[in-house]
């Protein structure tokens, strides 16, 4: 390439397209050089540092949510070459995954302060892959793309067995690193058949920079029927799958959540899979040309994953794997907005909007699971909330309208959530998948109230079951005003969620 050219672009990189990314690795050293510099007895404010500054990295987001950092007419050579893409969906999914690593921050506090473990390096490796989120939303190359979504998972495969000194935390480690590892040879070699195909210099339509966005979308146009970037965009498709926990790669989440520490299950729960779901809801306008694989692989692999998700979390006892093939099924609603997506244009604010209530409803029931775990942190069991409510109902109630709003119970905002999905679904003539995700709601309202049951209506302990139960942490005011303001976003937008969705309307 030429240098000249090299020259130009690197000076014309507008980096504070990206501050918020640049800030939040900042953040992450300043982390590690507070560590060392500061005495062992002043360690406990580091993770309140970072907690304050993500808060003020998000603020200044918000504030900023419409600056036109880049001249449209630059975009291509300032937005870094075209590696990235500066759009309102990008800005949104920024300030989505900021919240997470945020709420993720402050229940690390509750469940690290229950192990002897290092305490600074688990908030440090939370902000690495935070800002390799924000970065992936905003892709608009595959480079980009296969970097970010690297960053974050070898995060990942860190903060799931970061307790070390607990088997399973080990064992779901070393399993998300093998499928993790899987899914990312699918992806690339997914990467590079398209790259080669669209490089192919006899084909009409070929570039040289085959793994640009757009001008891979340009090159499929012309060439609707050539077999290898059709299976080049199976395999991306399928590698994508993985970090969403879509059938038929969901078979590690059950056995990752249970072992890896709450918040991290929090993370993954929340944060990985809606940068799955950021990067699919590009890859979908990528693919556009060849939205006649794309539909049909996605419609079977939504309600394949809804069925699952829902049957398999009828027979579990342990919490965490309850919640995590709970949200297996989650990810085939999610699907099904996506797929409608393509034909119906409110389907996208729908997604959003799911995925905002998606985030309250499962950090209030997180935020919980934090509390009553105990040091095992993997043993989780429903008895252990037999009669929550008599012993802590504060706790009780978060859990309860987390739990209704993850099952879709009117009028919480998880209800207006499916609901939109829903109606985009039918829009788009997805009759039968719609059928599929309504029998879903129905068979998750049983183990969803089966939890809640324990919680409010068992009987009472034998003494045995007493002194087998963990014993519970108190709740701090902080953490218990973050989960009372997080139910009551539930609650609220549940009645009350036409601010939210003109605003997400108009902005994306």
């Amino acid at each position: 390439m030429n240098p000249e050219f090299l020259k130009a672009a690197a000076e014309s990189n507008n980096w504070i397209a990206i501050m918020p990314e640049l800030l939040l690795g900042c953040l992450a050293l300043l982390l590690l050089v507070l560590e060392v510099v500061l005495p062992k007895n002043k360690h406990d404010l580091i993770p309140g540092v970072a907690i304050i500054g993500q808060l003020g990295v998000l603020v200044g987001l918000i504030i900023n949510y419409r600056t036109p950092f880049l001249d449209p007419a630059e975009a291509a050579l300032a937005n870094f070459n075209g590696l990235l893409a500066y759009s309102p969906h990008g800005q949104f999914m920024r300030m989505f995954f900021l919240l997470t690593s945020l709420l993720v921050s402050a229940l690390g506090t509750v469940a690290l302060a229950k192990q002897k473990m290092p305490k600074i390096e688990f908030f440090h490796i939370v902000l690495v892959i935070s800002a390799a989120m924000m970065l992936l939303a905003q892709s608009n190359h595959f480079v980009m793309l296969f970097v970010a979504l690297e960053t974050v998972t070898v995060g990942f495969y860190i903060l799931v067995s970061y307790v070390r000194t607990n088997p399973l935390s080990l064992e779901a480690g070393l399993k998300y690193l093998i499928m993790g590892a899987l899914s990312s040879s699918l992806l690339l070699f997914g990467i590079v058949l398209l790259y080669g195909a669209a490089g192919n210099p006899l084909l009409p339509g070929h570039t040289s920079d085959a793994m640009n966005f757009g001008k891979l979308t340009a090159f499929l146009a012309q060439n609707p029927d050539n077999f290898l970037a059709q299976l080049g965009v199976v395999l991306v498709l399928s590698g994508v799958a993985f970090k969403i926990g879509a059938v038929p790669f969901q078979i590690w989440v059950p056995d990752v959540y249970q072992g890896a520490p709450t918040p991290v299950t929090a993370f993954l729960a929340v944060g990985s899979k809606a940068a799955g779901f950021a990067i699919l809801m590009t890859l979908v306008y990528v693919f556009a040309p060849y939205k006649g694989i794309v539909i049909p692989l996605l419609a079977i692999m939504a309600a394949a994953t809804i069925l699952f998700g829902n049957l398999a979390a009828l027979t579990q006892h342990n919490v965490k794997r309850l919640i995590g093939l709970s949200g297996v099924s989650h990810a085939g609603y999610l699907l099904l907005g996506v797929i409608a997506s393509i034909t119906v244009p409110m389907a996208t604010s729908a997604i959003y909007f799911y995925l905002v209530t998606y985030l309250l409803a499962s950090f209030a029931v997180f935020g919980v699971m934090t509390h009553v775990a105990g040091v095992n942190d993997a043993d989780q069991e429903l008895e252990h909330y037999t009669d929550l409510v008599k012993t802590h109902p504060f706790l009780a109630t978060i859990l309860a309208a987390g739990l209704g709003s993850l099952a879709g119970i009117p009028p919480l905002a998880g209800f207006i959530g499916k609901l939109l999905v829903f109606i985009a679904a039918f829009q788009a003539g997805l009759t039968w998948l719609l059928g599929i995700a309504i029998i879903g709601v129905v068979i998750s309202i049983y183990y969803y109230f089966g939890w809640i049951k324990a919680a409010f209506f068992a009987t009472s302990p034998t003494a045995a079951e007493t002194v087998a139960r963990p014993e519970r942490t108190p709740v701090s005011a902080g953490i218990g005003a973050l989960l009372a303001v997080l139910a009551l976003a539930s609650v609220l937008f549940g009645f009350y969620q036409k601010p939210v969705i003109a605003w997400l309307t108009a902005a994306l």
